[in-house]
Order: C-alpha cells, then sequence, then structure tokens
C-alpha cells in the first residue's frame, strides 16, 4: 500500500483478497472490471493490487463524502461506487436487507437477469439468509460481511 502511495488497513486489503480469489489468480483482488469494464483483463498480481487499492480508496472515500458506514464503501468495491449513493439514500447504513435488494432489484437486472434466477453460493451468511444463494449477475450481497470475517480471521490469527 505504501509503494502505491495509500494509506489504510493492510488487513482490509488482504480480507479483500482472500474474499475475491484466496490469492490464486493473477487478479487477486479482482479488479478488471473497475478498470476496463471486463473481468479478467489484469494479468499481473501487482498491477490487481495497484488497481484494487485505487478503486477501493475511491469507494471508501466517497462513503465518507456521503457520509455512510464505512461498510458501504466495502460492499461498494463489490456492486460499483453508485451503491454508496443508493445506501445515503436509505438510512446511511449497508444492512444485508439494502444489500440483498440493490442486488435483486439493481445490479442482477443491470447485467442482463430480469428473471431473479440464482445460484448457490455457501457461507455460512448465505446458508442463514438466503437458503445458500445469490442472485445471477448480482454480485455479493454478503461481501461486506465475507471482508469483515476474513478481516476478524486475520486479526486472530495475528497474521
Amino acid at each position: 500500500m505504501k509503494k502505491q502511495g495509500l494509506q489504510g488497513d493492510t488487513n482490509l486489503a488482504l480480507a479483500i483478497i482472500y474474499t475475491e480469489t484466496k490469492g490464486k489468480t493473477a487478479d487477486v483482488m479482482q479488479s478488471s472490471e473497475s478498470l476496463t469494464g471486463q473481468t479478467n483483463s489484469i494479468s499481473s498480481e501487482s498491477e490487481s493490487i495497484q488497481q484494487g487499492l485505487s478503486n477501493l480508496t475511491n469507494v471508501l472515500e466517497y462513503a465518507a463524502e456521503k457520509k455512510v458506514d464505512v461498510w458501504t464503501g466495502v460492499q461498494a468495491y463489490n456492486y460499483g461506487k453508485s451503491y454508496v449513493n443508493y445506501i445515503a439514500n436509505h438510512g446511511g447504513v449497508n444492512t444485508l436487507a439494502l444489500s440483498k435488494t440493490y442486488s435483486r432489484d439493481v445490479v442482477a437486472p443491470s447485467l442482463g437477469n430480469t428473471t431473479g434466477a440464482t445460484y448457490y453460493h455457501i457461507t455460512l451468511d448465505s446458508l442463514l439468509n438466503s437458503g445458500g444463494k445469490l442472485y445471477v449477475n448480482g454480485g455479493n450481497m454478503f461481501y461486506a460481511r465475507e471482508v469483515r470475517w476474513h478481516m476478524y480471521l486475520l486479526k486472530l490469527f495475528d497474521w
């Protein structure tokens, strides 16, 4: 982060990497879409981290500007910056209910899922809250919660 001229929580960046790819692809932060609008167009870890941190910084600063909670900014890393405006207009705090509605009603239809089609994404949160499913093309409604959990694990194991 220092090399990129950015300040912030290294554990947040690491938790995003783990949530996105577990470090198993060159685009470790899945940041291609924020750069080119297409998936997997970044082919090096360093470029992915540079773009990912730039995008993360952008959404977190925008969240602060709009006076919403930081987890809205983290969720916006997955959904896109317009999620910040949505939350600003709906109470200012990211909740699972708002995230689910945004995924179903905004993200999925904008990317072609007009039927509400779902697929399995098995995590404890998804099993408890949506029968283990996410909306096709709807992003990950549990993203901020998953990142937060991964940050907790990093802290717990003092990584």
